[in-house]
């Protein structure tokens, strides 16, 4: 199959899980809405939120401008894993050994909840228990691993050394080898818990965009069609939450991830987790039947992550993926698939999930670190003792509203890295002439004062947008492995034709006449 297979509407790479999986259909919403909880966003952490209280007899309705698994849940490698990707000797020295405790314990109920669910409603996902094996890169000091072992027994996690990890013709040098961790199908795991939501009497929509979510004594949620959910609580389940301006974006880094697939002879592989220390990481795994490719497996290798927005080099990202696996993983195929994602980090290493700070009757999740699978589970425990009155022993570990002093200096640094990207208001661009702009390309270019994101498409109708992204009025760039606008400083996507992707910006960015005057928006989205 082409590895630039694409979505036909965005331009977006499209992953392994996308191409494999049916994409279920729900309607858009109606007028008078009125759940006990209304869950903004239908990945895996606002499906897991919704299904928990729908199993509780809340009454809960699920929103989201795209369809089920559009987001970032379809966009992983999904590996299901209690070895965290912050490290545990890293977390321990800056929340102490109670609450890297707690990152374990809460990790690893969270594969346990994504078993049992399966188990309880039927789900066929391709679930695997497998073992996960953390090595150090060439250049990097195999010591780290004896720290990283005696933080994660200490945190209540039983991994041990061993000689290597499983690269049949690689020499990894020793690994620590974390047992029971797990993989699966993620968008076939969030079609069939869409399914057992609305099977016990939650509600989904689809094509419903919330332009407003408030909080307080009277909470509710507008849509862009202008109707209004009322309910007593409101989930913030975005990937980023998308009613928090500025408070929580200065402790988030959002970054992008790639990932390439190629084909490999059924069973010569040992299914596992793989992950190594380098700066960018990979990360590995092993995929069965993922395409109907009778005796064939695909080895799914990731990573060469950078902050979004910051690079043009696309093409070489997954160029140094495929170097990566060919020196390690000979006998891999061709190239089947590749596709990136995008990773919002913390400050402080730690998802935030609980109420939103300051805002009565609001709760959020995001931060996902790398581990979004498991966080976003993690969310769907946590959230609902929230909103039903109940205590948790992780409520303090993942608080929205947490002040760590030890990660001031990385918030420092994100915000310096921010701050200089408002100088590109000053700067020049790709290009001065849209005549410039081949087909089926973007470019940030001066028209005037103005900074104008211009897109031709392959028939040459050139569409000119605002390049200031609606959320902080930084200067967006373009993304030519994804056809679309990154925004450098909070990570806000949009796609080719200017409609946001991600959060935290909530609207599309302002389209422009020729003469680069704002024009009214034109919406597709259905409602």
């Amino acid at each position: 199959m082409n590895p630039e297979q694409r979505d036909s509407t965005s331009g977006a790479k499209i992953s392994i899980w996308t191409r494999s999986a049916e994409t279920p259909k729900y309607p858009v919403a109606p007028e008078g809405l009125a759940p006990e909880v209304c869950v903004v966003g239908a990945g895996i952490s606002g499906l897991t939120v919704a299904y928990t209280l729908a199993n509780e007899g809340v009454s809960v309705v699920v929103i989201d401008d795209g369809a089920v698994g559009s987001g970032e849940t379809g966009r992983t490698t999904a590996h299901l894993a209690n070895a965290v990707d912050d490290h545990y000797h890293i977390l321990e020295s800056i929340h102490g050994k109670d609450k890297a405790r707690m990152v374990a314990e809460s990790h690893t109920a969270a594969i346990d909840r994504i078993e049992s669910i399966i188990k309880r409603e039927g789900i066929e996902c391709g679930f695997e228990r497998v073992d996960g094996f953390l090595f150090a890169a060439p250049d990097e000091d195999p010591g780290f691993l004896k720290k990283e072992l005696e933080a994660a027994q200490r945190a209540g996690l039983r991994p041990e050394m061993v000689e290597r990890a499983p690269i049949p013709t690689f020499e990894t040098g020793p690994a620590l080898r974390f047992p029971s961790q797990a993989q699966f199908h993620p968008l076939r795991y969030l079609a069939r818990l869409a399914e057992a939501v609305v099977a016990k009497g939650g509600r989904i929509f689809t094509g419903a965009h919330a332009v407003e979510i408030a909080g307080g004594d009277d909470p509710h949620v507008t849509l862009k069609s202008g109707h209004v959910i009322k309910c007593k609580s409101v989930v913030v389940a975005t990937n980023v939450p998308v009613n928090n301006r500025l408070a929580l974006q200065t402790k988030l880094e959002a970054y992008r991830t790639y990932v390439i697939a190629a084909h490999v002879p059924s069973g010569q592989l040992e299914p596992a987790l793989l992950w190594d220390s380098g700066d960018p990481y990979h990360y590995v795994r092993i995929v069965k039947d993922a395409d109907n490719s009778p005796g064939q497996d695909l080895l799914v290798i990731g990573g060469e992550d950078h902050r979004t927005g910051e690079v043009v080099d696309y093409d070489a990202r997954y160029g140094a993926l495929e170097m990566w696996m060919r020196s390690r993983y000979p006998e891999a195929g061709v190239v089947h698939a590749r596709w990136s994602g995008q990773i919002i980090e913390t400050v402080d290493g730690l998802a935030y999930i609980g109420r939103n700070p300051g805002e009565k009757n609001v709760y959020i999740v995001t931060g996902d670190s790398g581990n979004g699978l498991t966080h976003g589970t993690i969310a769907g425990i946590l959230i609902p003792d929230l909103i039903q009155g109940r205590s948790n022993p992780w409520e303090a570990t993942y608080d929205p509203g947490r002040i760590v002093l030890k990660s001031a200096g990385e918030f420092g640094k994100h915000n310096l890295k921010v701050a200089a990207h408002y100088a590109d208001w000053m700067k020049g661009h790709e290009t001065k002439d849209e005549k410039g702009i081949p087909s089926g390309s973007g470019a940030v270019i001066k028209h005037g004062l103005k900074h104008v994101a211009a897109y031709r498409e392959e028939d040459g109708t050139l569409h000119r947008m605002s390049a200031v992204c609606p959320h902080l009025k930084c200067i967006v760039t373009w993304n030519g492995s994804e056809s679309s606008w990154d925004c450098p400083c909070h990570g806000s996507r949009f796609d080719c034709r200017g409609h946001v992707l991600n959060g935290p910006a909530n609207e599309d960015l302002a389209h422009l006449d020729p003469a680069g005057d704002a024009v009214k928006q034109a919406s597709d989205q259905g409602e």
